[in-house]
């Protein structure tokens, strides 16, 4: 079974591994001597008798791992071919040796600026050949190696900086609900005090109203200046307003809490629609109406979940940033319409669980823009953004990707096609 130079035990001493070298040349001889001795040092060999004929094989998904190419051929010759070759994507990574009798310095530096990364001389030594060939194929082979090594680490840092923000952010919602928390329940709490004291001052009021229907000038005119009857009754409505914000002051404090408190602790058995309800909670501003367009409607089709085993904290993660991309695809298929347009075909975010076999099943969709066949393929890419700069890092699916797959065995899948909406599905283990 043939390996190409990206496995690194091509350079074992003790069984080289084959690489395809491509063999241009226009010489029935030179190919047929150079085939053979490649051949016999466990190379896979192609040929090709011209540079138009060498970049026709190129056309298929096996490409050759260096190319030796001669200079002077008829029609396109060496030089050509290599620019040919250098100016496509697909082949710029591939070494070419150029092959030639030439021993002019202007001929080899022209060679070296098109591209070429070595020149062998005519009549072959072949021990030589094999040397130059080798030598290209290591490089090219530690070349790519460190090019990954270096993408790997970028991803990794930028996932180790994404994830010391994720954890600022917890200390910094579990600092807010600590310093909210005390002030806001010392505030519910004298709510039922002011409550009640209202009651028992309105109460007396009326005893004054029954007993003493004829008060002085004086207060007649205090009375007749005053809706005293519109005072007490709106008076008991500010109460439940105030008392109905504070619940709600309340609850986002609790989600806080849960929000930070959950990227502290390890696996446990968590409930998804708890995570969900929190996450839609903090996210609650941003699916308000405003000037520019309706509420952003929320449908929830929850199933009967167990609790499932897992870092509830990054599960919370991947909700926030699939929730917040949704909202984020239906303002972009929004901002062209006016309010009224907009109420006729209003944004929805769906969120739908259920249990299909060991598996819990959570959908996330909306009715956005949605996404080509083309973004689907790189959409959980790290650095892929779809985002204006500034807006996106490219890193939020990524993230979400490693979290749902790595840590916790699932998956994670995109459905969608361009101006209907986009839908994300994950795939936890119960178990």
């Amino acid at each position: 079974m043939r390996a190409t130079v990206n496995n690194p035990n091509y350079f074992s001493d003790r069984a080289p591994i084959r690489g395809i070298i491509l063999i241009v040349d226009d010489h029935p001889h030179n190919l047929q001597v150079l085939s053979s001795f490649l051949d016999e040092s466990s190379f896979e060999v192609w040929a090709a008798r011209s540079g138009e004929k060498a970049l026709q094989r190129l056309e298929n998904d096996l490409l050759p791992d260096l190319i030796l190419l001669d200079v002077m051929m008829p029609g396109m010759d060496g030089f050509e071919t290599c620019q040919h070759l250098k100016n496509d994507p697909r082949f710029w990574d591939i070494p070419v040796i150029f092959m030639t009798a030439l021993s002019e310095t202007a001929d080899k530096v022209k060679g070296f600026k098109l591209g070429a990364v070595d020149y062998i001389t005519k009549p072959f030594q072949h021990e030589e050949v094999l040397v130059r060939i080798e030598h290209q194929l290591k490089l090219r082979y530690l070349t790519t190696s460190l090019i990954a090594k270096n993408t790997e680490l970028q991803n990794t840092q930028s996932q180790l900086i994404q994830t010391e923000k994720i954890a600022s952010l917890g200390q910094m919602a579990a600092g807010i609900a600590h310093e909210v928390n005390n002030p806001i329940n010392f505030i519910a709490g004298n709510l039922n005090f002011v409550q009640q004291y209202v009651q028992e001052l309105t109460d007396l009021l009326k005893l004054y109203q029954k007993y003493l229907p004829n008060p002085p000038a004086e207060i007649q005119a205090v009375i007749q200046t005053n809706d005293f009857s519109y005072i007490l009754d709106d008076l008991y409505h500010v109460i439940q307003s105030m008392k109905l914000g504070t619940d709600r002051v309340t609850e986002i404090v609790s989600s806080l809490n849960k929000f930070s408190r959950n990227r502290e602790t390890g696996k446990k058995l968590a409930n998804l629609h708890e995570a969900l309800e929190s996450t839609l909670l903090i996210l609650g501003h941003r699916l308000k109406a405003n000037p520019q367009r309706p509420a952003i409607e929320v449908i929830k089709e929850y199933g009967d979940l167990p609790l499932i085993d897992c870092y509830l904290g990054e599960i919370s993660q991947v909700f926030m940033n699939l929730i917040t991309n949704a909202i984020d695809a239906i303002e972009e298929s929004q901002k062209n319409q006016n309010y009224h347009e907009i109420l006729q075909n209003p944004g929805k975010i769906i969120l739908k669980t259920e249990v299909i076999e060991d598996r819990v099943i959570c959908h996330i969709s909306d009715n956005g823009t949605g996404i080509s066949e083309e973004v689907k393929n790189q959409i959980f890419n790290a650095f892929y953004t779809t985002k204006p700069i500034g807006k996106g890092t490219g890193l939020g699916l990524s993230i979400a990707h490693q979290i749902i797959v790595v840590n916790h065995n699932g998956k994670i899948s995109c459905h969608s096609r361009p101006g209907l909406g986009l839908e994300f599905v994950i795939e936890l283990p119960i178990h």
